[in-house]
C-alpha cells in the first residue's frame, strides 16, 4: 500500500525546473567529497531528473558511474559512464552503460526512492538492489533524490533497509547522518 501510495505521489509531482532545482541544492549544501567517483542512475519514468546534477559533477571532474542490474538476489553492478556513451536497455524498463563498460567503484551513491522520511529511511521499489549495494558499500555516503512531495511519515522499514545519509529534493537537502567518508 505504500508503495501505490508513493507512486501516486510522485506522478503528480511537478517537474517542470525540478531537475535543475535539485542538483544547484546538491552542488551548494551536499556536494560529493573530491574526486570521489559518483554512481547516479538513469532516470525513468515520473523519477525527478538526475542528469543535470550528474553534468554538472562531470564538470566538476567527477568521474560517473551507473547501475547495470543483475540477476535478483545480488548487488548492483556499477560501470564507469560518461554522457555520449552508448546505453543498453536493461531490466525493468532501465537504462544502463554497454555490456563491456569499466567497472567502477562508487565513492558516493546517488539512490533513487519511491519514498522518505525524516529518519532517513527510503522505500524503494520492492526488488532489494539498493540494499543489498549499500550493505557491500560500507561507509560510501549516500544521498537519496525525489521530489519534496514523496516525502512520508514513515517509511515501514525491515532489518535489511539500509538507511540514507541525506535525501535531496527540488526544496532543498535534508541530513540524516554524517556519512563516514564525508
Amino acid at each position: 500500500m505504500a508503495r501505490e501510495e508513493a507512486q501516486a505521489r510522485r506522478a503528480r509531482a511537478d517537474a517542470r525546473g525540478a531537475g535543475p532545482a535539485l542538483a544547484a541544492h546538491v552542488l551548494r549544501d551536499s556536494s560529493p567529497p573530491p574526486g570521489a567517483v559518483v554512481a547516479g542512475f538513469w532516470p525513468m519514468g515520473h523519477e525527478i531528473d538526475i542528469l543535470p546534477l550528474l553534468r554538472a559533477l562531470a564538470a566538476r571532474g567527477h568521474p560517473l558511474c551507473l547501475p547495470r542490474t543483475p540477476k535478483r538476489g545480488l548487488p548492483l553492478d556499477f560501470r564507469a559512464f560518461a554522457f555520449g556513451d552508448r546505453m543498453a536497455k536493461g531490466p525493468f524498463g532501465t537504462v544502463q552503460p554497454e555490456e563491456g563498460a569499466p567497472a567502477a567503484v562508487p565513492g558516493f551513491v546517488i539512490v533513487p526512492l519511491l519514498a522518505f522520511d525524516l529518519s532517513g529511511r527510503r522505500l524503494g521499489y520492492g526488488g532489494g538492489y539498493y540494499d543489498r549495494t549499500l550493505a557491500a558499500l560500507p561507509g560510501v555516503p549516500t544521498l537519496g533524490v525525489a521530489f519534496a512531495c514523496q516525502r512520508m511519515e514513515v517509511v515501514p522499514a525491515g532489518p535489511h533497509d539500509a538507511p540514507l545519509d541525506a535525501v535531496a529534493t527540488e526544496a532543498g537537502v535534508m541530513r540524516f547522518r554524517e556519512a563516514q567518508g564525508a
